[in-house]
């Protein structure tokens, strides 16, 4: 069995992932070879023309048809290169979709949950140009690596027979140069990895300052943030041109090997043809060959830092691919399609060691009803729609839905069967219909308007310049926060599920935004359960059912009624609205 990828080095797992694009690969190391070995027929024909011409005095016309043969030879190499190359930028775009495409749907199957703890600038680095960096290295590395075996090798089994004093020259020399490579890019390679940190972090903070460039500006720390931004840029420079010296170092000292060992290929032949040792075919023809001999070792040269980036970006995609997926057996029943009751039953749950939401937390939502669950922030609220939307799962205790638990149930349908409107919905950068059809893009126009119209949205989407097929801007960019609710409400009206949990749906809104929401909430409520993340008093209104949470536990239940005249923790929340403070976030 294979080490995990964790414990692999990052050459290892680059290796790992070849024979995926062994067949392709090798097919452009083959077009190279075929290529390099119709250079050696090339060569032998431009010598022979000029020995004849030179020694032996031949007329023009005689050579017109060795002359003419070298037309296709031109052609026919160029053919062979280009093909090689396209050949070679396929195998290594299809393994791009692939790893990209793989790495994504590892990232949505570890969830929300583990997401919440990474750098996000660092992923969307990894993805993006990380796996770039992986395409570059097998679609122009490995190929180069390849072709710089096989070639070199097939002249120098053509050039031995014919003058093995050369040849010698040849095979002497050719390991200097990836010897070299090698030792100097043994300190490039760590230097590299640093770059790619370096870059990630840079990444990372340049995300969170646009993200919360308003925040900045508000608290005069823009400047401070954008010197510290261009600190890391500086530092992230600076590691590049460490890189870069020792990138340039390495072509240096190979450009120098290739000269001088082609320059005393062209002394010796010259000595030799001097002293009428050597014919003057065979001297021009190991004259054409030697460049050209050398020619895949500085190609090799050139693409070298493919490698050191392939190896600094593989090293955290490594990681990411590493993560242990939940262990988990899916369930394979399905809900019953009506409005369920939910019940928790003693669950603990942490988002990680140390870090406990919930501590025996029992509650139930009965089927039908609209359940707020209120409490100081902290007291695990979110954590109870994180579990029930499959973020995270409880260490201890049971979740039932209708009696059946929910790890019972199969988690698509299950899905299928859950709306969530969360306290900042995500409307993506495409028209107001695209965005709500998100859950079912086979709805209707008059299906769309009437999710519209229960979500109390139809009114300002119409007076938008192209109404509902007005482009909206990333995360709904010119629309205000009730308006964005109200298109999340709407979404969730037209998946038409019997579960809708909305965390904090009145969250930093004024009172006319949150007045359409509870209205909009009132029509969405029939025929669903619903469970509610409540802020605002006037959200608790609206209960049938009511959950008081403090530090992950349940203090207190029932109907709202019941809870004012208890005088309990609930009345004390209530108490504290009155004064204005608001129900607990």
């Amino acid at each position: 069995m294979p080490p995990p990828i964790a414990a692999q080095r990052p050459e290892t797992w680059l290796a790992g992932l070849r024979p995926r694009v062994r067949a392709t690969l090798n097919l452009a190391q083959a077009l190279g070879l075929a290529s390099g070995v119709l250079l050696l027929l090339q060569a032998w024909l431009v010598a022979r023309v000029v020995d004849a011409g030179v020694m032996r005095h031949a007329a023009l016309a005689t050579q017109w048809p060795w002359l003419l043969a070298l037309l296709p030879l031109f052609a026919l190499r160029f053919a062979l290169a280009r093909a090689s190359e396209r050949v070679a930028f396929h195998a290594g775009a299809r393994l791009r979709r692939e790893l990209r495409d793989e790495l994504l749907r590892h990232m949505q199957r570890l969830g929300p949950g583990w997401l919440r703890g990474q750098p996000r600038g660092e992923l969307v680095n990894s993805v993006v140009d990380g796996i770039e960096a992986l395409e570059a290295y097998y679609a122009r590395y490995l190929p180069a690596i390849g072709i710089t075996a096989l070639v070199p090798a097939a002249m120098l089994l053509v050039v031995l027979p014919v003058d093995w004093i050369s040849g010698l020259v040849l095979l002497l020399t050719a390991p200097l140069i990836p010897l070299f490579m090698w030792l100097i890019g043994k300190g490039a390679e760590e230097l590299n990895q640093q770059q790619w940190a370096r870059l990630a972090y840079l990444s990372g903070r340049f995300l969170d300052a646009l993200q919360g460039l308003t925040t900045l500006k508000l608290l005069g720390a823009a400047r401070r943030e954008a010197e510290v931004v261009a600190h890391v840029s500086e530092d992230y420079r600076s590691s590049t041109m460490r890189v870069l010296r020792v990138a340039f170092l390495s072509s240096l000292v190979l450009e120098f090997l290739a000269t001088v060992s082609i320059a005393v290929v062209a002394v010796l032949i010259g000595f030799r043809l001097l002293w009428g040792q050597m014919h003057l075919a065979t001297g021009l023809f190991v004259l054409l060959v030697a460049p050209e001999y050398y020619a895949p070792l500085r190609t090799m040269g050139t693409v070298y830092h493919l490698r050191m980036d392939a190896i600094g970006a593989a090293t955290r995609i490594a990681q990411v691919l590493a993560e242990p997926l939940p262990d988990l057996v899916p369930g394979t029943r399905r809900p019953s399609g009506a409005a369920p009751a939910l019940r928790f039953d003693e669950i603990h749950f942490a988002w990680s060691p140390g870090r406990d939401a919930l501590r025996g937390c029992s509650f139930d939502a009965p089927a039908g009803a609209l359940t707020v669950l209120v409490g100081a922030s902290g007291a695990g609220k979110s954590s109870v729609l994180a579990l029930l939307l499959g973020f995270g799962r409880a260490q201890r205790g049971a979740i039932a839905v209708d009696g059946v638990a929910l790890d019972a149930l199969d988690p698509q349908a299950w899905l299928d069967a859950v709306a969530w409107v969360p306290q900042q919905p995500h409307l993506f950068a495409a028209s107001v219909a695209d965005n709500v059809r998100l859950a079912r893009p086979q709805a209707s126009d008059a299906q769309l308007r009437a999710a519209l119209r229960a979500a109390q949205a139809e009114a300002f989407v119409d007076a938008l310049p192209q109404g509902v097929d007005t482009v909206l801007g990333e995360r709904g960019t010119g629309l205000s926060g009730g308006q964005l609710q109200r298109i999340a409400l709407a979404r969730a009206y037209l998946k038409d599920a019997p579960l809708l949990l909305l965390d904090e749906p009145t969250a930093s809104l004024d009172a006319h935004s949150q007045q359409a929401v509870l209205d909009a909430l009132r029509g969405l409520r029939r025929g669903r359960t619903v469970l509610v993340v409540a802020h605002r008093l006037r959200t608790v209104e609206l209960a049938d059912h009511v959950v008081v949470l403090d530090a992950g536990r349940v203090v207190e239940q029932g109907a709202p009624a019941q809870l004012r005249a208890s005088g309990g923790a609930f009345a004390a929340l209530l108490a504290q609205a009155a004064a204005g403070a608001g129900v607990g976030a």
